[in-house]
């Protein structure tokens, strides 16, 4: 998607250790009208009428995500990486390793939330080793629901969790893949 890889170029900073920062318009302040060209491209993408639910952790995804199911017309659910006293009920539970954070969360979705009927479509800012997908995956797969697709806004094309969730038959659309990134420079590549 040319306007998300102009974005990214215009105002993204490569900082060391492959992180890409783009808390100017995607995961601190969001600008809401790239994210609905976004949620417009997600329905492109993703055309299966059988998708009833959106699938996102918190918390930079759930503004992506948010956008998106309006053209799909379908609730957003999101994993908690806490649990609260507001969680009722049976829960769907996994363990996620945030590549960001560097730690490891419990993730929680309310099984009243995601059943064996759902065809679920998960949508995140980023996708970088894959563990937060996985996750997800993970827990879709634990109540019985089908994933229909992983719609990602940008992908680390130069780390693993792209390949490796495709390689599994997971479909995975990224609207925008970073090749390569160098902190020195401030470089960004797109995969064509």
């Amino acid at each position: 998607m040319k306007l998300l890889e102009d974005r990214i170029r215009q105002d993204g900073n490569v900082k060391p250790g492959n992180v890409l920062k783009v808390d100017s318009f995607l995961n601190h302040q969001m600008d809401v009208g790239l994210f609905n060209e976004m949620g417009k491209e997600f329905r492109r993408l993703f055309p299966d009428e059988r998708i009833n639910k959106i699938l996102t952790i918190e918390a930079s995804g759930i503004g992506v995500a948010c956008i998106a199911a309006q053209y799909f017309h379908v609730p957003v659910v999101f994993a908690k990486k806490s649990q609260s006293i507001n969680l009722d009920g049976e829960q769907y539970a996994t363990r996620i390793e945030s590549f960001t954070h560097k730690r490891v969360y419990d993730v929680i979705v309310a099984k009243k939330y995601l059943g064996k009927d759902d065809h679920v479509l998960i949508i995140d800012d980023f996708l970088a080793n894959g563990c937060a997908a996985a996750g997800l995956i993970d827990l879709v797969h634990s109540a019985g629901a089908t994933v229909e697709g992983v719609g990602i806004a940008i992908e680390k094309g130069f780390q693993e969790g792209g390949a490796l969730l495709r390689s599994k038959g997971v479909r995975v659309e990224s609207l925008a893949i970073v090749e390569s990134m160098d902190a020195g420079t401030g470089e960004i590549t797109f995969r064509a």
